[in-house]
Parts: C-alpha cells; structure tokens; sequence
C-alpha cells in the first residue's frame, strides 16, 4: 500500500522589516574652482596692433572674470617678434598693450586695474627663425598682479 500522507508544508518565519540605511551624510558642495587670470593667446598679424578677432573670446573671458572681482590687478604685457629695430619693436609692444587695454575698458573694466608694460622682442615664447615661431611671438599676455 502507498503511502498517501500529505506532503508536509513547509513555511518560513515571518521576515521582520529591515531599517533602512541612515542617509549618507551631507556632504559640503565643492568649492568652486578658483579663477585663472592669466589670459594668453592674444594675436595679433606682423607690424600691427589691431587686434585679430580671434582674440575677441579671450578678451571677453577675462573682462568678465576682472569685472567679476574689481579688488584685483593685472599687467597687460605687449610683445614682438624680432622683425624691426628694437626700438620700433619696445613701441609695436606697448601699442598692442593698450589695445587690449581698450577693449577691456570699453567692456567694463576699470581703468584703475591694468597696467601696460610693453617688453618688445625681449621676451620670445618661440624662436624668430622661422614664421610659425614669429607669429607666437607677436601677442599680449595678461597675468594677475595681486
């Protein structure tokens, strides 16, 4: 004869509810990234001071960033490439300077926070031996002073 008991039903314990994990706690936000006032990269063609129009994103860059906090200073140096006497060059820089000058004043920038130093072809980043190092030469470098 068979066995017909009925199969034993098997049951688990009741599962308790389990604590949800404490919040992680908060975190300060991150300070945000201090402002770089050193603004290179501005152009400009041989033997002018006329601004390239490439220079106008970098220029409105760091018109925003010196009208943001007016406390601070900043030297607009001028630079040439070798091409011309040094004499002419020492002008050539410091005309392109106040170019630069000029535009950030015009954008709002106080008069009070730039100085211009024009340094002419002392200064190369490039070699003046050849065109492509010419045309790195003939630029304006802003830099924070304080």
């Amino acid at each position: 004869m068979k066995n017909t008991a009925p199969a034993a039903e098997v049951t688990t314990p009741p599962t308790t509810p389990q604590p949800k994990p404490a919040p992680a706690p908060e975190q300060p936000a991150p300070e945000p990234p201090k402002p770089d006032y050193n603004f290179q990269n501005i152009q400009f063609e041989f033997n002018s001071s006329v601004l390239k129009t490439e220079a106008y994103p970098i220029l409105d860059k760091a018109s925003t960033a010196m009208r943001a906090d007016q406390t601070k200073n900043f030297a607009v140096n001028g630079y040439a490439s070798s091409e011309g006497t040094a004499a002419y060059n020492m002008q050539l820089s410091i005309d392109r300077a106040n170019s630069v000058r000029a535009y950030l004043i015009n954008s709002g920038v106080k008069e009070r926070q730039l100085r211009v130093k024009g340094y002419g072809e002392t200064h190369p980043i490039a070699t003046n031996d050849t065109e492509e190092g010419r045309i790195l030469n003939r630029r304006v470098e802003i830099k924070k002073l304080n």
